[in-house]
């Protein structure tokens, strides 16, 4: 029995997202829409080129959750874009609406799937998804940390001029401005970052990884990041899809871990079949916890709004 994962959106996010899982060959992918048409063309486009790509993946898009039945996995990226200017916050009721329509239609037809929540705010919609679905909490997932923490790989490895395979970074807490980076965590083959950046250079990486998304909105003007949270999201669904156990940061419901009780924030996750398989549990400093609370604060009140 092959794999079946639905996106729901078909924009740069969710289309960009089926071609990551097709072209691994992870997986047949379902792209769906409300708008007519362009899922349809776009998976028609991304299955033509599995012949050249020498991948046996099976792309449809659509306009009907039926088609979606029985996934094993649905990634919804549905929602407006955050526009220049716009803060996260700014899209909760709007996207909160469109969370409501689509998790109970992925309840319905796939009632046995995993939900990775890629929507901003995207805590808050974890959250939103969690308690529309009533899925356990290993069924709900947000992709936060992954992105974060790639950016943060990222900025790591031009600043010290490595393979990027040789970084490893650790981001918790919140998908926005008040995300946690733990540069005492995060390292180049095994070597502690706080041994080889400055303080205040590795204080400027910090800054540039909470504000990443910012940045690419500031220069595109008319959009935001794709390539980069699809990917991410591509590596929470193989993780899942192949059981492999891979300890990635995601947003996760938390019943005390941390501290912090009721809540979506970034952790250390396990992934693997059964969705989230475990919270890795990490000591940190005063200073961390205090960022990490700020963050959750942060989630509760976004949260506060849409009454979740």
């Amino acid at each position: 029995m092959r794999k079946k994962v639905s996106i729901v959106g078909s924009g740069n996010v969710g289309a960009t997202a089926a071609h990551w899982i097709a072209s691994k060959e992870l997986a047949d992918v379902v792209l769906i829409d409300i708008v007519e048409g362009v899922p349809q063309g776009k998976a028609l486009d991304l299955l033509q080129a599995m012949p050249i790509e020498k991948r046996d993946s099976h792309v449809i898009g659509t306009n009907d959750y039926a088609d979606t039945a029985n996934s094993d996995i649905v990634v919804i990226t549905a929602g407006i874009p955050r526009k220049p200017g716009m803060s996260r916050d700014d899209l909760l009721n709007t996207n909160y609406k469109i969370m409501q329509d689509v998790v109970g239609k992925v309840v319905q037809h796939s009632p046995n799937s995993i939900i990775i929540v890629v929507s901003n705010p995207l805590d808050a919609m974890a959250q939103a998804a969690y308690k529309i679905s009533k899925f356990s909490k290993n069924r709900v997932i947000g992709m936060a940390g992954v992105l974060d923490s790639a950016r943060f790989r990222t900025f790591i490895a031009e600043e010290l001029k490595v393979s990027v395979e040789n970084v490893t970074a650790f981001v918790l807490g919140g998908h926005g401005d008040t995300m946690v980076p733990l540069p005492r965590y995060s390292t180049v083959a095994g070597i502690p970052i706080t041994e080889l950046i400055a303080k205040d250079k590795l204080e400027a990486l910090v800054q540039r990884t909470a504000n990443g998304g910012a940045e690419i909105v500031k220069y595109l003007k008319t959009g935001s990041a794709y390539y980069a949270p699809s990917a991410a999201t591509c590596e929470m669904v193989e993780a899942i899809l192949k059981d492999k156990k891979k300890i990635l940061p995601c947003a996760a419901y938390l019943e005390g871990e941390y501290g912090i009780k009721g809540y979506f924030v970034g952790v250390p996750c396990k992934l693997g079949a059964r969705g989230l398989e475990q919270i890795i549990e990490i000591k940190l400093t005063p200073e961390e916890q205090t960022a990490l609370n700020k963050s959750a604060d942060s989630v509760k009140e976004l949260c506060a709004v849409i009454g979740v």
